[in-house]
């Protein structure tokens, strides 16, 4: 099975295992269409986006269809989404005639919306309805639209043409198709690749490279035309900028009016002039005189944003001749592509010295999300009336970080098992959510001004986690301790159940979930005077019916409110400003707190919270260690000792630790913490090349027959039977005290799959003496 098999599985799986929730209505398309939605904005080719559906006169000439839309926060990019969807258990071949028809479809939507039809056709509740309000009525989106992107979004996979780019009422709409491949690639990688070949394009730009010599970039120094500048702007617009900065100045600025004033005025001093721009790639060609660019693969500007974005607002809005307009580029291609991202960082913090770029921008790494994974890996949920296993909240600091450790650390079926079961893949939570459900809570200030509103949240992803990074973290991140981690996934839980009450049309409030939620949660810690117990909810892992029943009745007036108040048909634009938060404070509730008091903190006897101290988080992570490294049995420590040394990937010393850890787990010894480092130093050695060899784990972790054999002529009567087997299995199946692959064997002799012989019975006997240890009972 290849990679994009095994991605096109898992995905198919999720989707299966979500239609069955409420809230994601029960259909498959629209839970994948969000699972795609997410996945590009998160690569960063798309921002504000919405998944919203509407259809009609389908089989007709006038057929049109949506499945989700974006718009930018410069209104220079309108993004529609519509969605082929095969429930196929393999890949599916995608017909053209499919992508003809949805072509079709997508386009007589944004035809049909733009030239005002279809607005009065729609009712106000309907999800595209402030969309289309939007395209048709919302001056400062038209007069800004530069490119519509047309994605077509499928899980089946096709290799014939893109359909063409059209122009529509002066707008150009590119279209693209992101199918299985393509989202496998994204989810695969740290960023998505702008691929640019300048012959077809007849970009012809003069290109020399840079005479230096190291493992970590190629440096190469071009001069590129304007018009090169100003078609590739109008084509990928902010997707052309570091991801991580996105911060050009607006057209307005004076800066970019000195620029404007030279390309209009002396465009041949432009060169002299301009500073330039300075941009990364991961792969370069030069054509065959070695002078000019032939192909380039994920180009990225990080720093030039704003002569980029003037050169070609200036040729539009000014109708200028930018013929002569060069742009000296000092373009730097990395090497290594694990060090992709923060190498590419590092080059946008330096060159970003003329304009300030906040350091939100650049936080990848930084030490206060850091100290939440850390902290996150370890902290275990309590054991609740409807949950009596423990399991972690998986903050995933950089996309793929769950998909990675699950790959190492489940290197068997059993361990797999293992690991979702500490790890349940829908207590995944991303910076930017965390940032949403934190921001939502409760609105911060900074001096006079609301810097923390669910205002905030409502205006994007990118926005809300700025803010998130700048006004609502600890002043150290020392202070992101285990109490702050329980209040955080309190907040979460808060917010999807929030999500959850509030529904998904037909059976949904309204159509205003993405403000109506956070909306409301930041009301009720208004109502309540920031009383509201989170505690209560981190060790319940659950809210109270009670407290679910009273956001579910607030979520209804709040949705009612913003609908009459507005002063603008945009109801969500209105609600991205601090205005409509000020009137939702302001107005009077129809509510009775002493309905959730039980839900509020109790002033006379607060609950008492203990700070975890760094040692704790230490021991934590040492056994979490260690139960990785004893999973790995004696036989299989062995081979990893032998392939260290045929493949030279282990030093002598490595492969002495080795052959040492291989011992200590057969006669189950403890490791001191040096032991322990040098084994899992060992373990990243094997992931990194050769994880397959970890898959035999399970196969030999069983018995030496040798061994079992010399025990049975010992002691021949074990008292073993079918019905003890069936207690034990029961027993354990909640408690997993056994190894994954013991429970296996007591399972499979309890239902008949395997034959309760003296071998089975000995390895059996051996698991009745650890679990009555722990407390089993024959009776």
């Amino acid at each position: 099975m290849t990679e994009v098999e095994k991605f096109y599985t898992s995905l198919l799986q999720d989707i299966k295992s979500e239609v069955h929730t409420v809230e994601n209505g029960g259909a498959y398309e629209p839970v994948f269409t969000q699972y795609a939605i997410d996945l590009i904005a998160e690569a960063g080719e798309t921002e504000n986006a919405y998944q919203a559906y509407e259809e009609k006169w389908l089989g007709t000439p006038k057929q049109l269809k949506i499945n989700g839309y974006a718009i930018s926060d410069s209104y220079e990019t309108v993004d529609l989404f519509i969605t082929l969807f095969y429930d196929e258990d393999k890949i599916p071949r995608v017909p053209k005639a499919d992508i003809d028809q949805a072509e079709k479809r997508i386009t007589n939507f944004f035809r049909t919306a733009f030239y005002k039809d279809f607005v009065n056709q729609i009712e106000e509740s309907s999800p595209i309805f402030q969309f289309a309000y939007s395209l048709a009525e919302y001056q400062e989106l038209r007069e800004n639209l530069v490119r519509v992107n047309a994605i077509i979004l499928t899980n089946g996979s096709y290799s014939g043409e893109i359909p063409p780019n059209k122009e529509i009422a002066g707008q150009k709409i590119f279209y693209s198709i992101r199918d299985i491949n393509r989202l496998y690639e994204i989810s695969a990688s740290s960023q998505s690749a702008i691929e640019l070949d300048f012959v077809n394009e007849n970009f012809v730009v003069p290109c020399l490279k840079a005479p230096i010599s190291n493992d970590a970039y190629e440096a190469f120094v071009a001069v590129v035309p304007g018009i090169v500048l100003s078609t590739l702007y109008e084509r990928y617009g902010a997707r052309l900028l570091q991801q991580n900065v996105r911060s050009f100045l607006q057209f307005g600025s004076k800066i970019n009016k000195g620029i404007r004033t030279t390309i209009t005025s002396t465009p041949h001093m432009f060169l002299a002039y301009n500073n330039g721009i300075t941009a990364t790639a991961d792969h370069i060609e030069l054509d065959t005189s070695g002078k000019h660019i032939k192909y380039i693969r994920n180009l990225q500007i990080v720093n030039g944003g704003q002569t980029t974005a003037s050169i070609y607002h200036t040729a539009k809005k000014d109708k200028a001749d930018i013929s002569n307009i060069f742009v000296q580029m000092k373009l730097s291609v990395i090497k290594k592509p694990d060090e992709f991202d923060r190498i590419v960082s590092d080059i946008s913090r330096f060159a970003n010295t003329q304009n300030k770029v906040n350091e939100a921008d650049f936080s990848a790494n930084n030490p206060y999300l850091v100290a939440y994974e850390k902290i996150s890996r370890f902290i275990l949920s309590p054991i609740t009336h409807t949950n009596n296993m423990q399991t972690c909240w998986f903050f995933e600091r950089a996309r793929g970080q769950y998909k990675n450790l699950r790959l190492k650390e489940g290197f068997t079926k059993s361990a797999q098992n293992k690991f979702d079961l500490k790890y349940p893949k829908n207590q995944v939570i991303t910076k930017v959510e965390l940032a949403k459900y934190i921001n939502a809570f409760q609105e911060v200030s900074e001096g006079r001004k609301l810097a923390i509103g669910p205002h905030i949240v409502v205006r994007g992803n990118e926005k809300n986690y700025a803010q998130f990074i700048n006004n609502n973290l600890p002043d150290d991140p020392r202070k992101i301790n285990n109490v702050f981690f329980e209040d955080s996934i309190a907040k979460c839980i808060l917010f999807k159940t929030a999500e959850k009450r509030y529904g998904i049309k037909p059976d949904s409030i309204g159509e205003m979930r993405q403000v109506v939620v956070p909306y409301t949660i930041s009301l009720l810690s208004q109502l309540t005077k920031n009383q509201l117990d989170i505690y209560k909810i981190w060790k319940n892992q659950q809210v109270s019916p009670e407290l679910s029943d009273f956001i579910y009745e607030l979520m209804k007036q709040v949705n009612q409110f913003i609908l009459e108040k507005s002063p603008v048909s945009h109801y969500i634009e209105w609600a991205k400003k601090e205005e409509c938060w000020d009137k939702v404070k302001g107005n009077s509730w129809d509510v009775d707190i002493s309905e959730i008091q039980a839900d509020l903190i109790d002033i006379k006897n607060p609950p008492k919270r203990n700070v975890i101290e760094e040692t704790e988080d230490s021991v934590a992570n040492a056994n979490h260690e260690e139960e990785i490294i004893r999973s790995i049995p004696f036989a299989l420590w062995k081979k990893i000792e032998s392939w260290g040394k045929d493949t030279d990937r282990l030093s002598i010393n490595q492969q002495s630790t080795a052959f040492n850890t291989a011992f200590k787990v057969k006669n189950n010894q403890k490791f001191s913490d040096s032991e322990r480092s040098k084994a899992m130093a060992i373990f990243e050695i094997v992931c990194e090349h050769n994880i397959d060899l970890l898959s035999e784990a399970d196969e030999l972790a069983e018995p030496a027959k040798e061994e079992i054999n010399k025990e049975l002529q010992v002691d021949a009567d074990l008292g073993i039977t079918v019905e003890l087997i069936q207690k034990m299995a029961d027993w354990d199946k909640r408690r997993r005290i056994l190894k994954d692959w013991q429970w296996k064997v007591l399972n499979e002799v309890a239902t008949g799959k395997r034959q309760l012989d003296s071998r089975l019975a000995w390895g059996c006997k051996k698991s009745l003496d650890i679990l009555k240890k722990q407390g089993f009972t024959e009776g």
